[in-house]
């Protein structure tokens, strides 16, 4: 499996900024390539802050990454499972939304052990960097 060039902070807080007006109910939903850019590039610093292969973190349609280190699954249905639609993973990469919020209201669907993603984020504020040592 080749290696993932690392994200730019810079590119991913200019496609969070995109669709930020959007997640605060000022705009209509975003051209599908802003949110996918969003989506892809949060999900692949959440890649990077998190290494490992013990968590998949799932937002259909756009993306889906291995993270957390622990034991690496290869084969089947991950036991460590998070899914989640693109608003609320966007939601909770920019901290607009809380993990435990998240789940309590059904908006996050995790199964096994480390699939609290709550200390890993949030990811991405625009304005400042979160998750960039």
């Amino acid at each position: 499996m080749p290696t993932r060039r690392p994200v730019d902070p810079n590119d991913l807080r200019t496609a969070v900024a995109r669709v930020l007006p959007w997640l605060a109910g000022r705009a209509p939903e975003p051209r599908r390539a802003d949110l996918a850019e969003a989506v892809r590039l949060s999900l692949r610093t959440l890649e990077r802050v998190a290494p490992g292969r013990s968590v998949e973190v799932r937002v259909p349609p756009f993306a889906a990454v291995q993270c957390v280190t622990g034991p690496r699954h290869t084969r089947g249905t991950p036991p460590n499972v998070v899914e989640t639609d693109p608003r609320t993973w966007l939601e909770l990469a920019t901290g607009r939304l809380g993990w435990s919020d998240a789940v309590a209201e059904g908006r996050v669907a995790a199964s096994g052990v480390r699939a609290d993603l709550t200390g890993l984020l949030p990811l991405v504020r625009v304005g400042e960097e979160v998750g960039d040592e």
